[in-house]
This record gives structure tokens, C-alpha cells and sequence, in this order.
């Protein structure tokens, strides 16, 4: 049987979702505590991959075995297994063929940026100390929804075989001290939304105009775009999938 795990954790002590050879990864310490519970071998295939560094308030990853009687339990027993900045919030039965990466049809990041010094936000905030143009930042971002191959804001060393995604959402939103970038898409590549959110700062600042964004996303080549803003203000915040997958609950 299938069952997909929804998970939340803070990345800053891992060396980002996927296992690494000499890293501890968020995927390694779910797979050893499963496999613990379980008393089975149990390996997870996750919706995506964050880097180091990087949150996840909602990721899902699906794993097999051969019946869970009670997930409700399991849930309880795996969370107080886990590390506190690793939680699991759900685990329940899809369909054999249903596959967290694959089926996933939509995913949504935020990016969190301080404008003011904030002890209780140095972890999760990226920390600025001048407010950029929102309103020049959210009229470009528009150009992302226009566009679809999205390799000048790729890391250059991927394996992956498109750098074809489709942006449906993309909107900077300032509340009190808080900038928050909110961006969702049917893929994203690595590092993407990283550089996404410093490119676009370029902006804010004048450092880079709409015409420059526009030919950096012509031009295919990331050492056009901005840095990458840095991975403790990103955050995965949401997968979704059809309805169909889900089995329904007993």
C-alpha cells in the first residue's frame, strides 16, 4: 500500500530535503525514524527538494508498506520520535500509482524579508534595512506570468531535462515590517525562487530595470540574473494534487 506524509520542518540545521553522503538531510531522519517505527527498510520519494537552509510548512512524500492500521497513532509515535524541528502532520493512504513528485500540479513559495533588526526573525527573515519599490517589484514580476522557460534563474549544474515552467502567481506584499513574496507555479527549478526574489530586489532598488528583467529572462543565462537571496527567508508552503489520488478515509 501507498501512503503519502505530510510533512512541516525548519531547514536550518539540515543540509537541505534530499539524503547527501556526508550531509544530514530532512529525508534521511524521516526515513531512519520510519523505518525504526515501522521495523522495515522504508525509503520516502519527496514533491520537490529544498536546499539548505530552506523551511518547508507543508511538503508531502510518499513511502510503501504493506498496512498501517492506525496513522492516526503513527503520527503521534513518529512525532514524538522526531527531532522538534522536524514534524509530521498527516499520513494517509492514495493510490498505488500516486507519486509525490509526479502527480504534484501545483507548488507555492514565500520568500519572508524583516525591514526592521529582529532578534526573533534572524532564522526565518531575511533582514533589510530600507524598503524597496513594492509597487515597480510587483508590476515586473507580471512579465514572469509570460514566460516560460526559466533557465536564467536555474542553477547551472541540474540534471533537469526543461527548464519549462508555467507561474501563475507572483505578488510582493508589505505588511508593517514584514515583505512577503508569494509565488506558485507548476515546477520550480533549483534555486529559482532564490534568485527570482534577488533579481527582483535589483529592481526595487533601481539596480535593474522591468526592460532589464525582461532581457534577463530572454537571455537563458544566470550569471545575467541577480544573486540569490539568501535560503533562510524561503519557505515551501503548499503541494497540490487532483482529488482523484486520495483514497477515501474509513
Amino acid at each position: 500500500m501507498r501512503y503519502f506524509i505530510e510533512i512541516a520542518y525548519n531547514g536550518k540545521n539540515y543540509f537541505g530535503w534530499q539524503r547527501q553522503p556526508k550531509q544530514m538531510s530532512v529525508q534521511q531522519v524521516i526515513e531512519e525514524s520510519l523505518s525504526t517505527l515501522l521495523r522495515e527498510d522504508i525509503k520516502i520519494t519527496g514533491a520537490g527538494r529544498t536546499d539548505a537552509g530552506v523551511h518547508a510548512k507543508q511538503l508531502f512524500a510518499h513511502f510503501d508498506f504493506e498496512a498501517i492500521n492506525d496513522t492516526k497513532a503513527l503520527v503521534f509515535r513518529i512525532n514524538s520520535f522526531l527531532p522538534k524541528d522536524i514534524s509530521v502532520v498527516n499520513i494517509f493512504q492514495v493510490k498505488d500509482n500516486a507519486h509525490a513528485r509526479f502527480d504534484a500540479v501545483a507548488r507555492e513559495y514565500e520568500y519572508v524579508i524583516s525591514l526592521r533588526k529582529d532578534p526573533f526573525s534572524q532564522d526565518f527573515a531575511y533582514q533589510l534595512n530600507k524598503i524597496p519599490d513594492v509597487d515597480l517589484m510587483n508590476k515586473t514580476s507580471e512579465l514572469l506570468f509570460n514566460h516560460i522557460d526559466f533557465q536564467c534563474f536555474s542553477r547551472s549544474k541540474t540534471d533537469v531535462k526543461t527548464y519549462n515552467c508555467v507561474v501563475s502567481k507572483a505578488r510582493w506584499e508589505l505588511i508593517d515590517n514584514k515583505l512577503t513574496f508569494t509565488i506558485s507555479a507548476d515546477r520550480f527549478l533549483r534555486n529559482m525562487v532564490r534568485a527570482i526574489v534577488g533579481t527582483l530586489l535589483d529592481v526595487g532598488f533601481g539596480k535593474t530595470s522591468a526592460k532589464d528583467f525582461q532581457a534577463i529572462l530572454n537571455s537563458k543565462n544566470r550569471s545575467k540574473a541577480g544573486a540569490s537571496a539568501p535560503a533562510h527567508g524561503l519557505y515551501l508552503t503548499k503541494v497540490k494534487y487532483p482529488e482523484e489520488i486520495f483514497l477515501p478515509i474509513e
